[in-house]
């Protein structure tokens, strides 16, 4: 078991060490070149100190500077020259070693120059992608891997912040009509002074419908407030799913029956979900109202349970308007209602099939929609196990 663990390890330390290959490979060669430039230099000076006839110029020189004679020039020469020749031969060794290794340090730090560029670029939001020498490559990609997350990362933060800011409008216009019914409808109470006893629980019961009504949108955004925690602990159990919808099927009979709609259940006895309970009724229950909501009176709702290996796929099918393509696209999105014009009265504020998704997601599972031929089908997949 040790040995199968350590071969993806070494494979990934191998491919670390091919993505810097080429680099190598540049460095090796300058390396020798330039090592191959100082010992021809230091040949050079081997063959002019000991070999040459660098002696004969000195004197030369020597004669023709100071006026000397042949004599007292090659005397000069032993006396500054040749009595220290190592030295002065060590002394030129290191000046071309010195040369060398400042030429090997600027050609290396352009490699340093280079990099910080890249980086650079990172921090700009008008840049493209950064660009290096070919053989930092993987330096390259690692930075622009960067850029692209941090791009996104601020994306999604706009995004964030952006959805609050709907989440705020979204909520003060959705309070504001049932609110200000309740309001109007008691304070139609407290002017009149004469009302009639028909009347009056007219007003209560309307009064009652809307404060029911806020109390529903107050605990959606709690919900959807609740399923954004990324820290949320799912309950995990082992459930009867077959029981779950049956349960949900029975309380959803009186709704049902206002718009006389049949719901069929094929669902196999044998399947047992691991799961939180309380959450995943959520999501049936959601998929179901939505169903409800959006067929056609006197039409049949069908919830069909599958096994496929080690998932589960339950489906919902209603028979209602066909859902358009670009709206498909964000039916699952926060506070989108596929009919924008619609009153709040009519639904809810928009967040039932996101908290579905969330939750669905929240359990290792995928939830999907697609509608043609006034046919809308929602698919959840969850894992069984």
């Amino acid at each position: 078991m040790c040995g199968e663990l350590d071969i993806p390890l070494k494979n990934k330390r191998l491919n670390r060490t091919d993505d810097f290959k080429q680099f190598k490979t540049k460095i090796f060669i300058r390396t020798v070149w330039i090592a191959a430039m100082a010992a021809g230099c230091i040949f050079l000076l081997y063959s002019l100190f000991l070999k040459g006839r660098f002696a004969d110029w000195i004197v030369a020189a020597n004669q023709k500077l100071f006026r000397l004679d042949y004599g007292a020039a090659k005397t000069l020469y032993q006396w500054t020259f040749r009595n220290h020749v190592e030295l002065v031969f060590v002394a030129g060794m290191a000046l071309v070693f010195f040369m060398a290794f400042r030429i090997y340090l600027n050609w290396f730090a352009r490699y340093f120059i280079e990099i910080n560029r890249g980086i650079d670029e990172i921090g700009r939001e008008d840049s493209g992608e950064a660009s290096l020498p070919p053989e930092l490559s993987a330096t390259e990609k690692r930075i622009n891997a960067i850029k692209h997350r941090i791009e996104k990362q601020k994306l999604d933060m706009k995004l964030a912040e952006q959805q609050k800011n709907d989440m705020v409008m979204y909520l003060a216009h959705d309070l504001k009509t049932p609110l200000a019914s309740v309001i109007g409808y008691l304070n139609l109470l407290r002017d009149e002074g004469q009302v009639s006893e028909e009347l009056r629980q007219k007003y209560i019961a309307v009064s009652m419908d809307k404060a029911e009504r806020l109390e529903d949108l107050i605990n959606e955004f709690f919900e959807i407030a609740k399923f954004n925690l990324s820290n949320i602990t799912l309950q995990y159990g082992r459930i009867s799913l077959t029981r779950l919808l049956e349960m949900l099927l029975y309380e959803f009979q009186p709704m049902l029956q206002e718009k006389n709609l049949n719901c069929n259940l094929v669902v196999p006895e044998d399947i047992m979900l691991r799961c939180d309970a309380d959450k995943i009724q959520r999501v049936f229950d959601n998929l179901l109202k939505n169903a409800v909501i959006y067929s056609y009176e006197g039409t049949e709702i069908n919830i069909a349970v599958t096994r496929q290996g080690e998932n589960a796929q339950i489906t919902f099918t209603n028979h209602g308007d066909t859902i358009p393509e670009e709206k498909l696209e964000r039916i699952f999105e926060q506070f989108y209602r596929l009919d924008a014009s619609r009153s709040t009265s009519s639904g809810g504020a928009g967040l039932g099939l996101a908290i579905a998704k969330q939750i669905v997601e929240l359990h290792k599972g995928t939830v999907m929609a697609v509608s043609e031929n006034e046919t809308a089908i929602f698919t959840v997949i969850l894992p069984v196990l």
